[in-house]
This record gives structure tokens, C-alpha cells and sequence, in this order.
């Protein structure tokens, strides 16, 4: 599982493709063929030999090349309903959480000079 924070290494294809190609040709454990080639553990070498022999792509995560993150946004026809869909989730959400909402009571005096 991924930690907080962690950082992931991103392989091309040209690499993944010599370092399979490298295993296969039988001189090398998948342990010797990582190190010398500075992958960080041999199971992910492993991998890429069982996707190559059973014909699947290297690379399957999806949606890669998008800058775009996380879930589409919703798109609305007025400003209105945006309004009106945002203040139905903050309503939900001090329903959900009523700890959260305090009422702040009046103890300060408004004096004028």
C-alpha cells in the first residue's frame, strides 16, 4: 500500500522492454537483472515479464497523460443551481456533523466613538 508522501519511480517503455528482454534471454535471475539495471525490487520486473508473455501492455494506468486529477466536475446551467447544489452540501454536511457547527454568541460590545 502507498505510504503518504511516497514518491514512485515511472519506467519508459524502451527501458521496461530491455530489462525483459535481458531476464529472457536467460543469463540473469529476475534479483541480478533489477539490481544491475536499478529497479528497486525484482517484483516489479516479475510483472512486466508476465504482462509481456501473456501479450497485455506495460503501462495500463489510466487516464496518464491528463493533468487533470480526481473526479469530473459537474457542470451547471446557471450560477444559480451552482448556488443552490453548493448550499444543499454545506446544509448536508451540518447534518452530517453537528459538532462541527457552533453558534457563536454575541459577548462583544459594539462601541462607537
Amino acid at each position: 500500500m502507498a505510504k503518504k508522501g511516497q514518491v514512485f519511480q515511472a519506467y519508459m517503455e524502451e527501458f521496461k522492454m530491455k530489462a525483459i528482454q535481458t531476464y529472457l534471454a536467460g543469463a540473469e535471475s529476475y534479483k541480478v537483472a533489477a539490481e544491475r539495471l536499478g529497479i528497486k525490487h525484482c517484483t516489479q520486473l516479475k510483472v512486466w515479464v508476465r504482462k509481456y508473455r501473456n501479450g497485455e501492455p506495460l503501462d495500463t494506468r489510466k487516464g496518464s497523460s491528463s493533468p487533470m486529477k480526481g473526479r469530473p466536475r459537474k457542470a451547471f446551467a446557471s450560477i444559480e443551481e451552482e448556488r443552490d447544489y453548493l448550499k444543499a452540501q454545506v446544509d448536508y454536511l451540518k447534518k452530517r456533523y453537528p459538532n462541527l457547527v457552533t453558534e457563536r454568541s454575541l459577548d462583544y460590545k459594539i462601541t462607537t466613538k
